[in-house]
């Protein structure tokens, strides 16, 4: 990127690309701690296929292990393959033991039929998302607690993670929906570390979306909070045309989709309600916008208000936000053993 002023008042940005772009130019009005802003945004012409990349890491991976296992094996069968070292001769010359056969390549269907989830942690960027009265900031905690379990996933068997986001950037809500449908994500699982307009508001939480309202007011509250963020991070709302995301944005959304989102809510929950307070001992409902994917069960998390002054410092430790790892895991492989995936062709 290169900036230069040739005349006194034009200012000339310069970006050089690695690949051909779809660029967008608006403005914003200002909005929280923002003021008048021009955005830029480039998107890519031909993107990449991220449930194909989801798919070639985990062959990756499964062949590196069997080829582990069969060099383990060769090696142990050699050792045995070797004369002893007693100078006496044995009475009866060894057999000679087969070499071992190479194992079968995996199954393409094993391998297209991987268990995908998506986590989506929340703001990012500019968004910083709430604060906490330290300064701890939502952003990071979420961040830090989807990577951490996004590695306890990918070490199950026939399992992959895909975050929305995997650094500080920012990411709009429809985006993050598009972003799970694209891999055919079986769940989507978006984690937060909320605030309220009183420090005393406490305790952990998990919604699934509503068709009609809220079930209470702190959740129609923080639904309106959470949704307002694309306004923060500077999207460009009128270049959103695709009528199928239009719709997933909005209303469209299925009894099916609800009923599954609150099942593995109830699973998620009930591991949570053994790492610390619940703010609600029942999954609630809103009309979060990132829980609208019509065909992926989705629910949002938070794991805590950063708000509170106790809270904050929790999620602030390691320790805590492991066990915070540790119960999402749980409920998602719970809510696979009682709800296994449907099997699936992969749809290019």
């Amino acid at each position: 990127m290169r900036v230069g002023q040739n005349q006194p008042r034009v200012v000339r940005l310069v970006i050089d690309l690695k690949q051909a772009t779809a660029p967008q130019l608006f403005t914003l009005a200002p909005v929280a701690a923002y003021q008048h802003r021009m955005v830029f945004d480039l998107y890519p012409t031909q993107e990449r296929d991220p449930l194909l990349a989801l798919i070639e890491e985990k062959q990756r991976s499964e062949q590196e292990a069997a080829q582990a296992v069969q060099d383990a094996l060769g090696e142990f069968i050699g050792r045995m393959d070797r004369p002893p070292l007693a100078k006496a001769p044995p009475a009866q010359a060894p057999q000679q033991t087969p070499a071992p056969k190479p194992l079968p390549p995996l199954a393409k269907e094993k391998i297209d039929r991987l268990i995908v989830v998506a986590l989506d942690p929340g703001h990012g960027g500019e968004d910083p998302g709430a604060v906490g009265p330290t300064g701890l900031r939502e952003k990071d905690v979420v961040l830090a607690i989807a990577l951490a379990l996004r590695e306890r996933i990918n070490a199950r068997t026939g399992m992959r993670a895909m975050l929305t986001r995997d650094g500080d950037f920012f990411v709009p809500l429809h985006e993050r929906v598009r972003k799970a449908r694209r891999v055919q994500a079986d769940l989507f699982v978006s984690i937060h570390a909320d605030a309220f307009m009183r420090p005393e508001a406490r305790g952990a939480s998990v919604f699934v979306l509503s068709e009609k309202g809220a079930s209470s007011t702190a959740a129609r509250w923080m639904a309106a909070r959470e949704n307002s963020a694309d306004q923060v991070g500077g999207v460009n709302v009128t270049q959103v045309k695709d009528p199928q995301l239009l719709r997933a944005m909005l209303d469209m959304s299925t009894t099916a989709q609800i009923k599954d989102s609150l099942k593995l809510g109830q699973e998620v929950l009930a591991r949570m309600d053994r790492v610390g307070r619940l703010h609600k001992r029942q999954v609630e409902q809103a009309g979060f916008a990132v829980l609208k994917a019509p065909d992926i069960p989705s629910i949002l998390v938070e794991t805590a208000f950063i708000s509170n002054p106790q809270e904050e410092a929790q999620l602030r430790d390691p320790e805590y936000r492991q066990r915070l790892v540790d119960a999402l895991a749980t409920g998602i492989r719970r809510y696979f053993a009682k709800n296994p995936p449907l099997a699936r062709h992969r749809q290019l």
